[in-house]
């Protein structure tokens, strides 16, 4: 916890996928008061549900989630646009006397806010545009020509425009959080990470991922941005006959299992983030939030 002020604390809970976060959250907001501002670069896409296991209604318990469905899978929705739409969400929240919870698994999210990064404005936003329209390989030649790493999965396009992004981030951010902050993170077993992951894998297939992937791809196509990531991308495999049902759940959990080891390095070098299992995590922000009132 930085400086307090007048203002209800910003609470931000991290962690990798599938970790527990969501309902963590909502159980917390439930208890302070608190309105929850997505920090996931899947869950701002409508008609997104089931793929990227946004809560629904009746998961989110009649607590105000912001940050879902913002825009549609054709439109481009960057960074920077994702820091401008969380700051003003949380000066709302807080002009209304309640707490902002920021939660979310997509670090550079996460960073833009806690950090307070600055981004290069006209330049960020046509480069992005043309970026949409860019091969993978002239994608890489950018990243070579500009000394931008790599990401690990090279072939991604989502992954690469999201390297060169980063690269765009201006010099001007905080080398600590912003003031009356806390920062959590769940840290949680391999093995008990895999079980859930499992877990939410056949709940993706027995409520309908194949069919809502099929209505966003005749409707956006399968070339779109939005869908060349997770699962969707692993069941048009499966309606192209290259797999069966069960091999493509084994992919979509072999998928989340290399996002959450991403999000678990990107986390790893924050060194100002509290992590605790899920339990103890409750407690700890608990703890702190208590202190505020």
């Amino acid at each position: 916890m930085h400086k307090r002020n007048k203002d209800k604390p910003l609470l931000v809970l991290v962690g990798p996928t599938a970790s527990g976060k969501t309902s963590l959250a909502i159980q917390l907001a439930k208890r302070f008061d608190g309105e929850i501002i997505c920090a996931d670069s899947r869950t701002i896409y409508k008609g997104m549900d089931i793929g990227t296991a946004k809560p629904s209604l009746e998961e989110q318990d009649g607590i105000q989630h912001w940050g879902l469905d913002i825009v549609n899978p054709g439109d481009e929705f960057s960074v920077s646009d994702f820091k401008s739409y969380a700051t003003e969400k949380i000066a709302d929240i807080r002009s209304r006397g309640k707490m902002p919870l920021l939660a979310g698994g997509t670090g550079l999210y996460v960073d833009s806010i806690v950090f307070d990064f600055s981004f290069v404005g006209e330049k960020s936003a046509s480069l992005r545009k043309a970026m949409e329209s860019w091969s993978i390989e002239e994608l890489q030649y950018y990243c070579h020509k500009n000394n931008i790493n790599l990401p690990e999965n090279t072939r991604n396009k989502r992954f690469l425009i999201r390297a060169i992004e980063r690269k765009n981030i201006s010099g001007k951010r905080r080398e600590e959080p912003i003031d009356n902050c806390i920062v959590v993170a769940i840290s949680t077993q391999k093995t008990v990470l895999r079980t859930r992951m499992e877990f939410r894998v056949e709940q993706m297939f027995s409520e309908g991922v194949v069919n809502e992937a099929t209505i966003l791809a005749e409707r956006y196509g399968w070339e779109s941005q939005a869908m060349t990531g997770n699962v969707y991308h692993l069941v048009k495999g499966y309606l192209a006959g290259e797999y069966d049902i069960e091999r493509a759940k084994q992919l979509v959990a072999l998928s989340d299992w290399r996002l959450a080891k991403r999000q678990m390095t990107w986390f790893r070098r924050n060194s100002y983030i509290e992590w605790a299992t899920l339990e103890d995590a409750e407690h700890y922000c608990a703890m702190q939030l208590s202190k505020n009132e």
